[in-house]
């Protein structure tokens, strides 16, 4: 999914298995779930797997994920149902589960009536905007992620840029000032693998420690070009995922953590691997055979896969691991890693800077060279860099939310329950948790302790 993360790969574990299975035990006050309701959502589940298929069929980039039936695919591909049938078909799927009461049930069945109902109303939303329906940023935002991006005016990303500016003093424009500075941690061409290879075991190590992983889990990194997105997870069912990287850019030190932990451990390879064990090789949940890209499940997936980073890689232990082995086998001068890493800090409080310039040219305010603009002044993006990233908004629109809202909201949903950084076995625990479940994002805001 597209950084887009999905980016780049994932597992099981033995922690998270024991979470998932205390989560599906009937609490010493509910009830035991009713037959009915489960085969109905069985049923309904089946239906909504196929649907997604069938949005395949209109939209190339729907489905980021498939591992179910090849029957239904096959089935998907015949029928080539249009988008007035995938429509119809979906409305009395939603009313039977509008229908349904699971409250007081088991947490995970409620959990599961609730996802269903929003990701089948997000497929219907897609659908519209397949038919030519026009949304805003913030509409299409709602309607397809379930959550509610907060606005911010320049003078916030200004503040922001204006104690930037004090790190880096000297002649000439902020952006240039940052881009000469950036230009000592680029990790050399014929350097990538091996530093990519480097983070990813150390990645792999760190979420071992904590995870039970199924033994055929692995994953295939690739370099590419000519891509709109900077990295993708290419999940490819039973433990199994391909993370492309795109070269066409210069790739900064602070990518190879950062991709190694979202792309695969444990961001989105560890994510979908729990998913297919946990819910449709274990319980049969048929849903979680498919991943519509444009659903509420993407900002689960991003936003774990942005906090999962920060979980496996608490600040410290980033440095040294950096200082000590990353910087070296990059062939990059060590003693600058705080300097490094202080400016990048910074430099991230101006992700939302990326959000405005999508809802600014999506709403039709800016047109694409103006939102590069944007991207440039208030977001400290090159110029080809902030081209590349409109390249992105066209593609996938105001998906570029589920990155740094959905972050935001996984780490306020792990650390109000516990697992802040002083408490890392904590953390992980409901770390794990979380992507064993079928949370929504709308759930992350209100479930609070």
């Amino acid at each position: 999914m597209p950084l887009p993360a999905s980016l780049l790969v994932c597992a099981l574990l033995l922690v998270g298995l024991a979470a998932c299975n205390d989560a599906s035990a009937p609490r010493p006050d509910a009830s035991p779930p009713e037959a009915s309701d489960l085969t109905e959502m069985n049923h309904i589940a089946e239906s909504y797997a196929k649907l997604v298929l069938a949005v395949g069929q209109h939209d190339e980039g729907y489905v980021d994920a498939y591992y179910g039936p090849d029957v239904w695919q096959a089935e998907a591909d015949s029928a080539k149902k249009t988008l007035a049938q995938i429509k119809q078909e979906a409305q009395p799927l939603i009313a039977e589960l509008q229908e349904m009461d699971t409250s007081g049930q088991d947490e995970l069945v409620d959990l599961r009536h609730q996802y269903l109902l929003k990701q089948l109303h997000a497929l219907v939303a897609r659908v519209e905007m397949l038919e030519g329906e026009t949304f805003s940023f913030d509409e299409e935002a709602s309607a397809l992620y379930d959550a509610e991006p907060p606005t911010y005016p320049a003078r916030h990303f200004e503040e922001i840029l204006a104690r930037l500016d004090k790190k880096l003093p000297g002649e000439g424009p902020l952006i240039e000032r940052y881009g000469a500075f950036k230009q000592d941690f680029i990790i050399p061409t014929e350097k990538l693998d091996t530093v990519f290879t480097a983070a990813i075991d150390e990645a792999r190590r760190r979420t071992l420690d904590q995870i039970d992983l199924p033994p055929n889990e692995n994953f295939v990194v690739e370099y590419v070009k000519d891509k709109p997105w900077s990295g993708y997870n290419w999940y490819q069912g039973n433990a199994q995922s391909l993370i492309q990287v795109n070269t066409d850019l210069p790739i900064y030190i602070d990518r190879a953590v950062d991709l190694a932990a979202h792309e695969g451990y444990p961001g989105h390879h560890v994510y979908n691997a729990l998913l297919e064990k946990n819910l449709v090789d274990e319980r049969g949940w048929m849903e979680f055979s498919v991943y519509p890209l444009f659903s509420p499940q993407s900002l689960i997936a991003e936003g774990s896969a942005n906090y999962g980073i920060k979980v496996a890689f608490p600040a410290e232990e980033r440095l040294a691991f950096e200082r000590e082995v990353l910087f070296p086998l990059a062939g990059l001068d060590s003693s600058r890693v705080e300097e490094y890493y202080a400016v990048e800090e910074l430099v991230s409080e101006l992700s939302y800077a990326g959000n405005e310039a999508a809802r600014r040219y999506l709403n039709g305010e800016i047109d694409a060279e103006e939102a590069a603009e944007w991207l440039a002044t208030y977001a400290m993006m090159p110029m080809e860099r902030a081209r590349q990233r409109v390249r992105f908004i066209d593609t996938y629109r105001s998906y570029v939310i589920n990155y740094n809202l959905g972050q935001d909201l996984v780490q306020r949903y792990v650390e109000t329950r516990g697992g802040t950084a002083d408490q890392p076995e904590q953390r992980w625990d409901i770390f794990s948790s979380l992507l064993s479940s079928p949370r929504l994002p709308s759930g992350l805001e209100t479930n609070t302790p």
